[in-house]
């Protein structure tokens, strides 16, 4: 709910208080009680007579009406109780008593002509009348709001206290001088920018494509997984034309109301249309673009008919205005189809994940707010986050300004972007976890594990770090691997080593321990994983070999595939699988019994140091001296907590 609907609501509200207590106010004045009495009594005519010979009565109040009279009275020594009663006609002796006991009278001729109407009028005419003009005065407004052509609401059909926007967009327009963002505020999507280059043109130059016959696109859909920078990318084609842009979300079209989202597609283009030439984007665009089922009522009408009206807005509004439609979505197979056909989307513009130039280009651009300490290696940086989107760069040059901060200085250094890697990577390290000395043997040999058998291998990437200082997200220890060079292609060779690198830990957990722990668990999940794809979807499979047997569902979220076979087949698939598995863990199982020696002195490494690099770890492997760097013989002692062969 944005600021002005707060408001309205809030003026509602008073407005309502105000009628109320004119009502209470008029109620009190016109029909005042008696003042000073707390409770009312109906006593006989006798009792008021002989309250007055014993000079009790205080104030007496006697109202003469058409038909019959009333006295009301108070006691001197009880004025909180209000007596009442009803005098004889013919009793003409009541006002010299009254006179000779000293009370107070008050004597008052009702006019019955008008005292009834007057009832009726403020009791019950009035609170009416208040209700209905406030309600006229509501519906006014909201027609006002809304125009003439948008849709009208009788007082009461629901919404009472909603506002005068009821069919308000509630669209963010940003001036063409606010917009503040171009193209030289977004990198590493060079082929996305040319795509958009063309309508920042014809926003500029209109006149080029109209004398050529040329049409725009009425619409340009921006596609990519989260992060990569859509919403930035549209922001910048307005700030680049310099025209106004009109921002929502797909989600503010749901409404409650079955029609109330299509009216505010009706106000959106009304407003971008008194706006033209302008940008008009639609975030999330599959809240409200899913594809129909076509099964009749669905229970979710109401996104369907604001689909409708979207369809028809967009087929209508007169695209030599300057009108553009930039819509953005991470799940492009849910899509309607006939909101993707020429003529309304028709244009796709794939917004991917950076490769390494586009990572280092993001690095550079977000660095430059940043007060840095040469020397600056980014192109380093850039390597170890393969798969990072946009915005996980910018966290990580973020995360490693806030390092700087905690610890003193005035200006980020390389360390510190090193290591917001791993922060964004595995989390932050976890100081409060404190492993036992058998637990941080048992890390250490594991990843110790993976990295020899990585190693050991070729055509794998190269060991970068190890360490076994557990992390806040649930990780002990981790070994980083960083490709030299930016790959697209991944060989089966290259699949069938990864695997080992898989099973590395789990096998270094048996061949020294004997035993088996819970920390391979994320090693067997992403393993399993790579081994179904090689068989389902990589064609990778000796008995399958290139048949597809399952579909990529999401392909910009979490990439899961669903199996598209039968059942039999189904559990070949898991068979073919487990095998695969059973002969990376017998070839890491191999490399580890060949290197077993190196792997003892490489653990007992780490478990001292508990961090070292890719140089340290060759270094070490690579040495035919078995005694450590700078350690005597006498320092074999410490050795004795670890197992031997």
């Amino acid at each position: 709910m944005d600021m002005d609907d707060q408001k309205r609501r809030r003026n509602m509200l008073v407005y309502v208080l105000i009628a109320f207590v004119i009502y209470v106010v008029l109620n009190a004045l016109v029909f005042p009680n008696y003042k000073g009495a707390t409770s009312e009594q109906t006593v006989s005519y006798d009792t008021l007579w002989t309250a007055l010979e014993k000079k009790k009565v205080d104030k007496i109040d006697y109202e003469v009406g058409s038909s019959d009279a009333t006295i009301t009275y108070t006691l001197k020594d009880d004025a909180d109780t209000l007596y009442k009663t009803t005098p004889l006609p013919s009793d003409t002796g009541l006002a010299e008593l009254i006179r000779t006991s000293g009370a107070t009278i008050d004597v008052s001729i009702a006019d019955t002509s008008t005292s009834l109407w007057l009832y009726y009028l403020v009791s019950s005419i009035l609170p009416i009348a208040i209700f209905v003009l406030f309600g006229w005065w509501l519906n006014r407004r909201m027609k006002k709001a809304m125009g003439d052509d948008g849709p009208s609401m009788n007082f009461g059909s629901g919404g009472f206290g909603m506002g005068g926007g009821l069919g308000k967009s509630g669209a963010r327009i940003i001036a063409s001088k606010d917009v503040g963002v171009t193209f030289k505020d977004v990198a590493g999507q060079e082929e996305a920018k040319e795509s958009l280059k063309e309508v920042v043109d014809f926003l500029e130059n209109p006149k080029r494509y109209e004398d050529i016959g040329a049409k725009l696109p009425r619409g340009a859909l921006l596609v990519g997984p989260p992060g990569t920078g859509k919403t930035l990318m549209a922001k910048a084609v307005a700030g680049e034309a310099g025209v106004p842009f009109f921002s929502i979300s797909g989600s503010e079209f749901v409404e409650m109301f079955v029609g109330r989202g299509a009216a505010k597609v009706r106000d959106l283009f009304k407003q971008a249309n008194e706006k033209a030439p302008c940008i008009v984007f639609i975030d999330e665009i599959d809240t409200i673009g899913k594809r129909r089922d076509g099964g009749g009522f669905s229970g979710n009408d109401e996104r369907e008919q604001t689909l409708n009206q979207l369809l028809t807005e967009m087929d209508g509004f007169d695209n030599h205005k300057g009108i553009v439609v930039l819509a953005a979505t991470n799940r492009p197979d849910t899509l309607d189809p006939a909101l993707t056909r020429p003529g309304r989307f028709d244009r796709r513009i794939p917004v991917e994940l950076p490769d390494l130039r586009g990572r280092q280009a993001i690095l550079e651009l977000h660095a430059r707010d940043v007060k840095t300490r040469p020397p600056l290696n980014l192109s380093a940086i850039a390597k170890a986050t393969p798969g990072a989107s946009g915005a996980d760069l910018a966290n990580i040059i973020n995360e490693g300004a806030l390092r700087a901060v905690r610890h003193g200085r005035d200006r980020a250094t390389q360390d510190d972007f090193e290591e917001s890697v791993e922060t964004v990577i595995a989390g932050q390290q976890r100081k409060s976890t404190v492993l036992s000395d058998h637990e941080k043997q048992v890390v250490a040999y594991h990843e110790i594990g993976h990295a020899l058998v990585a190693a050991s291998q070729t055509h794998t990437a190269p060991v970068t770090k190890i360490t076994i200082v557990p992390r806040t997200s649930g990780a002990l220890g981790y070994t980083m691997q960083v490709e030299q060079d930016e790959k697209f292609l991944t060989t089966r060779q290259e699949a069938l080593n990864k695997l080992a690198v898989y099973c590395g830990g789990r096998c270094a957990e048996e061949l020294i321990f004997d035993e088996m722990t819970t920390g391979a668990a994320n090693d067997i999940e992403q393993a399993t994983k790579l081994a179904r794809n090689m068989i389902t979807r990589f064609g990778m499979s000796d008995d399958f070999g290139m048949m597809a047997l399952g579909t990529v569902q999401n392909a910009y979220l979490n990439q899961d595939t669903s199996l598209t076979c039968a059942p039999g087949t189904a559990e070949k698939v898991d068979e073919d699988v487990r095998q695969m598995m059973v002969e990376a863990h017998d070839r890491a199982m191999q490399i580890l019994r060949e290197n077993k020696f190196k792997l003892h002195e490489l653990a007992h490494y780490l478990y001292k140091k508990e961090t070292i690099t890719g140089e340290e770890f060759m270094t070490l492997l690579k040495r035919e001296n078995p005694l450590m760097p700078g350690q005597e013989a006498g320092d074999d002692a410490s050795a004795g907590s670890m197992p031997t062969a």
